[in-house]
Order: structure tokens, then C-alpha cells, then sequence
């Protein structure tokens, strides 16, 4: 899954009050505020703080991604950050995401340093997630990456801080297919039924398919209930076959 450790604060810590957040208010205004009086705010459902565009010459790609877990869009700026926001969809601990709603300003050694996460998510457990996503290529490059002392400020406040890398290449591609049948549309309420049923002590992906009718017409809504993981198979050792076990989800 797309879930790193949390990032863990070492020397030279700021404290939440030395830190600025700059963001858009619910009223379209620019605001900004200590990070200690604004931390409840919903930055989650906030506007973006730079616009996501693709540069000429970039090897990344800009573009945006329907969320379905909240049936909007979410903007990314290169391939690597799709597929991460590709995950976090699938992931039902994760209600809602947005890209660069706020950027964070501090001192350090007499200067001014601003930073702009990539993302900002909402478990739903109510957890707020400050996320950035960086190679290790990207890292050694970075000017001003997010460090450890601006990562403990976050922390002060009960955010999480999520630094994640290059995803594993079976899963993604396991998902980037999934994804294809996110929508409600490749849901048919009554092969659901059935496939719930013939899957539910586990067969093989195309031998359950064959036993509710047409795979042409089943596949679709049997890759939609893998994505909403209502039936569940193994997404990380091969890709999706025919063979692949698939069983009722938890």
C-alpha cells in the first residue's frame, strides 16, 4: 500500500508556533496564520495553493485523477504522484485528498524558508496527513525538502507525516488495471450478487466469472468489487491472471 512509517523528528526541532501556514480561506481569501491556531482547519476540502501544470522539457506529467472515494478530481504533478494517488484511492482507511492546499513558512539561520507539501489527506479516523512524494533521485536534488524539523512542528499538532517513494511495480500494475473499473458504472447490482456468492470460499478469477454468465459481460463488475475491495485477491506477488484466487473481502 501506499503507507510509509511516519517521519520521526530528530535535532533542530521548530515548535508548531514557529511555523506559518498560508492557505485559502473558505472565503477565497489568502490567509495566513501560525501553525498552532490553525491546525483543525479542514485543509483536506481547501483550494490549492499553486496551480498543477506540466513544464516544457519535464519528465514528469501533470494531470488529474478521479478520486472515487470522494467523486472529484485530484490533481498531480508527475506520473509517480498519480500512482500514489491511485493507491491512496484504493485505500478505504483514506477519506479524502487534496493536492498543495498549503504551504508552511519558518526561520531558519536568519532566513526566510517556505515549503508547500504535495498533499494533504483525511483518514477516517479523523488523522490529518501531511504527504510528500519523492524519489530518492528527486531528493538528493530538492532545495528545501521537508526536514525533520519542520516534519516535528506537524507532528506537534497530531498531524502524520508520510514520505513515500517509487510504489512496488506489481501492485501498481495491478491497480492501474483495477482502476479502469472504478467507476459505478461497471457495477451491475445482480452479477454482484452472484460473484459474492461464487467467490465467497475462494475460485479462480475467470472459472468464478465463467459461472455467473459471460465473462464479457461479468469481468467488469468483477474488477469494480476488487477495487472497492469487496472481493479481495493477492494485488502483490503476480499480476491479475485468470488463475488468480480470488475470495470475499473482509
Amino acid at each position: 500500500m501506499s503507507r510509509p512509517q511516519a517521519a520521526a523528528p530528530r535535532q533542530g526541532r521548530l515548535a508548531a508556533g514557529q511555523v506559518d501556514v498560508s492557505f485559502v480561506g473558505d472565503d477565497g481569501q489568502d490567509r495566513r496564520e501560525p501553525l498552532d491556531q490553525c491546525w483543525m482547519q479542514p485543509f483536506e476540502a481547501a483550494r490549492t495553493v499553486n496551480r498543477t501544470r506540466s513544464k516544457r522539457g519535464s519528465k514528469g506529467f501533470a494531470g488529474l485523477w478521479w478520486f472515487a472515494t470522494t467523486a472529484d478530481h485530484v490533481g498531480y504533478e508527475s506520473w509517480l504522484q498519480r500512482d500514489h494517488v491511485m493507491a491512496w484511492d484504493f485505500d478505504p482507511t483514506v477519506m479524502s485528498l487534496t493536492p498543495r492546499p498549503l504551504r508552511l513558512t519558518w526561520q531558519r539561520d536568519g532566513k526566510t524558508v517556505t515549503h508547500t507539501p504535495d498533499f494533504f489527506a483525511r483518514l477516517r479516523d479523523g488523522t490529518a496527513v501531511v504527504i510528500e512524494v519523492r524519489s530518492q533521485r528527486r531528493r538528493g536534488r530538492d532545495a528545501q525538502p521537508m526536514g525533520e524539523p519542520i516534519a516535528y512542528a506537524c507532528q506537534e499538532v497530531g498531524w502524520t507525516v508520510w514520505r513515500v517513494d517509487v510504489m512496488d511495480p506489481v501492485r501498481t500494475a495491478n491497480l492501474r488495471w483495477l482502476s479502469g473499473y472504478r467507476h459505478p458504472r461497471c457495477h451491475d447490482a445482480r452479477r454482484a450478487a452472484s460473484l459474492q456468492r461464487v467467490f465467497a470460499d475462494g475460485a479462480a478469477l475467470m472459472d468464478g466469472a465463467r459461472q455467473v454468465g459471460d465473462p464479457i459481460a461479468v469481468l467488469p463488475t468483477l474488477f469494480h468489487l476488487l477495487w472497492r475491495q469487496v472481493l479481495q485477491t493477492d494485488l502483490d506477488e503476480a499480476p491479475l491472471g485468470a488463475g488468480s484466487l480470488v475470495r470475499g473481502g473482509a
